[in-house]
């Protein structure tokens, strides 16, 4: 296969991964409804930075750790559904009625970047997947570091471009989803599929 046709399977393979939603997903359609598009776009950079670090985890050889060792799998694992039931059992438990003076004035209450980013860096089936999905897109012979930057930068240009339409498309909503029983609503329900998604990690196999 050549060069160009590994980077279009791959830009292929990454489009279908970046459509399939997911927590990313519902993360940034609860951040855009509620707080609006600036703290949605906090959280989508988080996601991508956390993407990178998995890209510079595969490239300087943790992801194959993970990939290999049940105790780092399970230990990230554990870590990862701690804090999924944790930010899931709170957006559920109290979920809010309204925005406070902070988020109404555009200034930012809650790290929505370090939130994304953790969501993303605690969830050890992304290190699987880029460990084992990465290495059939580089060419034998080429930079094991180089390649697998560019192609994970491949897949954050695709997640940026998803999410920012996904931000887009609530904008002309922002009126109607900020209304108290919305805000809610959106509270609880993406605080039930953090929780599910938190049972369906603790339950996962390596």
């Amino acid at each position: 296969m050549s060069i160009a046709e590994n980077l279009l399977t791959f830009t292929f393979a990454a489009t279908l991964l970046t459509l399939t939603p997911g927590l990313d997903t519902a993360l940034v359609l609860r951040t855009a409804t509620v707080e609006g598009k600036q703290q949605a776009f906090r959280a989508v950079l988080g996601i991508n930075v956390g993407c990178l670090l998995w890209g510079a985890a595969v490239a300087f050889g943790l992801g194959a750790l993970i990939a290999v060792s049940e105790l780092a799998f399970n230990l990230l694992k554990y870590c990862g559904t701690a804090y999924l039931a944790w930010l899931g059992l709170n957006m559920l438990l109290r979920p809010r009625t309204s925005l406070s003076p902070a988020e109404t004035d555009g200034k930012p209450n809650a790290n929505w970047f370090l939130k994304g980013m953790m969501g993303n860096v605690l969830n050890p089936k992304v290190g699987v997947f880029y460990v084992s999905f990465l290495p059939q897109f580089i060419p034998q012979g080429h930079s094991l570091i180089a390649w697998t930057f560019g192609l994970v930068s491949i897949h954050v240009m695709l997640g940026l471009l998803w999410s920012s339409m996904l931000i887009g498309a609530t904008q002309p909503l922002a009126g109607i989803l900020r209304r108290e029983i919305v805000i809610e609503w959106m509270d609880r329900t993406t605080g039930m599929v953090f929780v599910l998604f938190a049972t369906r990690l603790a339950f996962s196999k390596h």
